[in-house]
């Protein structure tokens, strides 16, 4: 007795559909985001050079992943995270503009929540956080960069680090959903695109 092999056809390609939906979720939404999302700029908080950029990537931390900064916003007591939790970080647009060529300012966490809020006003927008003990993580923590990049911004940033700090911000759009996807890095007044 020879199995059936008049198998209809949708059971074959059933499975590879759902796995290929699988697989272009996560770009998928990559792509909404870099699509519909608001530019906003994350202060990072100080790096060492020589540790900011290896092989070919970068691992960025922002003022705001840092809970003890968050700490002191409202809404941070009445949370009680436990790790692996999602929150959202409330940020607010800067009050000062940026200059074309210039190091745009950062938006500033005014407050954290539990709940995605739908009726922020323009100059606010939720961005969704993982609290892990120690830190916040965005997903915007790695970056990767082709390796003649690489070479060229990690000259920048220890040119810039002789100067002076905080020199360093991301650009980053976020969607509704408080999704977010890197856009470009600036070192000082140069602008790197991911």
């Amino acid at each position: 007795m020879s199995g059936n092999s008049n198998l209809p056809g949708w059971r074959f390609f059933l499975p590879l559909i759902f796995q290929a939906g699988l697989i272009l979720a996560v770009p998928g939404q990559a792509f909404y985001t870099s699509i519909t999302g608001r530019i906003v700029i994350l202060q990072t908080i100080p790096v060492d050079p020589y540790d900011l950029l290896r092989g070919y990537s970068q691992t960025l931390r922002y003022d705001i992943s840092q809970v003890n900064s968050l700490k002191t916003i409202p809404g941070w007591d009445n949370l009680n995270l436990v790790s692996g939790e999602k929150f959202y970080v409330i940020l607010e647009a800067p009050k000062s503009s940026v200059s074309e060529g210039k190091l745009p300012p950062a938006w500033l966490p005014v407050e954290v929540t539990r709940e995605l809020s739908s009726d922020l006003p323009d100059h606010r927008i939720a961005l969704q956080g993982e609290y892990n003990s120690h830190w916040i993580d965005y997903g915007l923590e790695t970056y990767y960069m082709p390796e003649d990049k690489r070479k060229e911004i990690n000259a920048h940033i220890r040119e810039i680090q002789r100067e002076e700090e905080r020199q360093f911000v991301v650009e980053v759009k976020v969607d509704s959903k408080g999704n977010a996807v890197p856009v470009s890095l600036w070192v000082g007044e140069r602008n790197y695109r991911f």
